[in-house]
């Protein structure tokens, strides 16, 4: 059986000029097979993880899910491969891997084969197995300044400072002298569709996996 891995997505080109020195590396971004998606493949956490970071068809949910809560959940940034760690003396990773074809989570592993190929094979109870293979789209990715974060490290207060007197409304309290009134400078236009975790910006929805909720999350 062909474990056909949807995420419901698509692609973005190629990625040429990769060496043989980078063979064992798996992160980076890949194209499943059928060429619906891109998955994106970061160590987060002292584990590999992949998330969706590209789609076809965009605007994707996730409506094969058996959890009634999670339908209508964005495929864009879901997570595929999950809290997968290597094996000893082999090339080779091992954990889960989530089919949103039919919302079910399979024991898989992904292997590399060569630079430019990902190999993921997933069985449904020791059975019942099936693979394919990915095409590297996307160069190996760093480790994320996520993983070196401290569990105790102090949490921020999440309190913009206040900026400094005379810095926000000097134009304006300018333009009034000697008028015997002084009008405060309007507030500044929040930004459209702030960033989420994990964001970059328009040209990458997904940016750094290992700071996604799901996957931070989990790993915490």
């Amino acid at each position: 059986m062909r474990l056909a891995l949807y995420t419901g997505l698509i692609l973005a080109g190629g990625y040429a000029g990769l060496t043989p020195a980078l063979a064992a590396d798996p992160t980076g971004d890949w194209r499943v097979a059928d060429g619906v998606a891109n998955i994106r493949v970061a160590q987060c956490y002292g584990s590999m993880w992949g998330a969706v970071s590209w789609e076809k068809q965009p605007g994707g949910r996730d409506e094969n899910n058996p959890d009634a809560s999670k339908k209508n959940r964005p495929t864009l940034g879901m997570a595929t491969l999950i809290d997968m760690k290597k094996k000893p003396g082999v090339d080779q990773w091992e954990g889960q891997v989530y089919n949103a074809k039919d919302g079910q989570l399979y024991s898989a592993t992904i292997t590399p084969a060569g630079p430019d190929q990902l190999e993921i094979k997933g069985c449904v109870m020791g059975f019942l197995c099936g693979g394919e293979t990915w095409t590297r789209v996307g160069p190996p990715i760093p480790s994320s300044p996520a993983n070196a974060m401290a569990k105790g490290a102090a949490k921020s207060s999440g309190t913009a400072p206040k900026p400094q007197g005379g810095q926000a409304g000097q134009g304006a309290q300018a333009a009034q002298a000697g008028s015997g009134t002084t009008t405060p400078a309007p507030a500044a236009p929040k930004a459209a569709g702030a960033a989420k975790p994990g964001q970059k910006g328009a040209a990458d929805a997904v940016g750094d996996i290992c700071l996604l909720p799901e996957i931070a999350g989990f790993a915490h």
